[in-house]
């Protein structure tokens, strides 16, 4: 709320020159545009800090999970080797383990030789004259 002594707005526009609008404009812009930058920074630093946390739990599952397909790998040699041994058993589950880890290789493989990278900002890129480019003569 404005003091009692303070000059109505029609007064202090009328009495204000342009340059002091401007500068006060200015400033009230700087100001807004620092908090905006800190609220930005204070959203991003808890928006980080969960995403850490999450991203640890999917570490620590992930650590988990193999532990279990560990055991449940000993477990399957350990079943088999009493029905074939348990040398020919661990040879089965290494032989299993060796094609699934060949068929993901083949698969990742695969799918990195299809990564394009940007074509279309390339072909735009190649369209813009060369004036308008940096270093481009006019």
């Amino acid at each position: 709320m404005p003091s009692p002594d303070a000059p109505a707005p029609q007064e202090r526009a009328g009495t204000t020159s342009l340059g002091d609008l401007l500068g006060s404009v200015t400033g009230d812009i700087s100001t807004l545009f620092r908090q905006e930058v800190e609220l930005a920074k204070a959203e991003l630093t808890v928006s980080a800090k969960k995403a850490g946390k999450g991203a640890g739990m999917f570490g620590g599952a992930g650590l988990t999970g193999l532990f279990a397909l560990l055991f449940l790998s000993l477990a399957a040699m350990w079943g088999l080797g009493t029905l074939i041994g348990l040398g020919w058993s661990s040879l089965i589950i290494a032989v299993v383990y060796g094609v699934v880890a060949l068929v993901l290789f083949l698969r990742g493989k695969k799918e990195l030789k299809q990564i394009q990278g940007a074509p279309k900002t390339v072909d735009s890129l190649k369209k813009i004259p060369e004036t308008v480019k940096p270093g481009g003569t006019a």
